[in-house]
């Protein structure tokens, strides 16, 4: 099993969805030993923005593509690849202004290539990169998912899933950590339910279930 473990956070080692991101991974392997990870660091490997040069090769054969659109190629080929070869992907996805960081979204602008991870019918776009599981961790400074109005504000949760799924992947799934920037109490609680949510998210009451039939 192939585990692909994305950060995004732009604040290092104060980073709330970077220390849950390595506890759902520690988690994982913990409950499925055989798994192997790869890292990806968007804030220090960010692909460029997306831009002309990405768009004017992707999905497409140019006959004679320039420099500028061979290099863009060669990212959106990696991560795609990458993308492509693991079969669970945790995303730390901390909530700024309202969505994801802008690194997170310039790494989804190169995964979504037509004949790769989704593909046009003539019943609409049908997903290409299903069988996947995506655990996201979810930080956001105030509280979102308790009223219509902040559910309404946050374009982020709501986002991803709607992406992963346009890819074809149906089983997403949240680790949430909301009201960290409210003070201790709230950040602590906060931090505990996120920890629930890793251990749901990583399987571990189905394994101890399993395991007790066994026995």
């Amino acid at each position: 099993m192939k585990l692909l473990h994305v950060d995004s956070s732009v604040l290092g080692t104060h980073s709330v969805s970077r220390q849950l991101t390595a506890e759902v991974v520690a988690e994982w392997g913990r409950s499925h030993p055989n798994t192997t990870v790869d890292y990806l660091d968007l804030a220090v490997d960010a692909p460029n923005h997306f831009n002309v040069d990405a768009l004017a090769i992707k999905g497409a054969a140019q006959p004679n593509p320039t420099e500028a659109q061979v290099r863009e190629n060669a990212v959106s080929e990696r991560l795609v690849s990458q993308f492509l070869a693991s079969d669970v992907i945790v995303v730390g996805a901390p909530l700024y202004n309202f969505s994801v960081p802008t690194q997170l979204k310039a790494w989804i602008d190169r995964l979504a290539q037509v004949g790769r991870t989704f593909k046009y019918t003539d019943k609409g776009p049908v997903g290409l990169a299903g069988g996947k599981t995506v655990i996201v961790v979810s930080t956001r400074g105030g509280v979102y998912s308790t009223s219509e109005g902040g559910q309404a504000l946050e374009h982020q949760e709501s986002y991803l899933k709607v992406v992963f799924g346009f890819f074809g992947i149906t089983d997403v799934r949240f680790v949430r950590a909301e009201g960290v920037a409210m003070g201790d109490e709230p950040r602590a609680a906060a931090l505990s339910a996120a920890r629930a949510d890793i251990l749901a998210a990583a399987g571990v009451a189905a394994n101890q279930e399993r395991a007790a039939l066994v026995a």
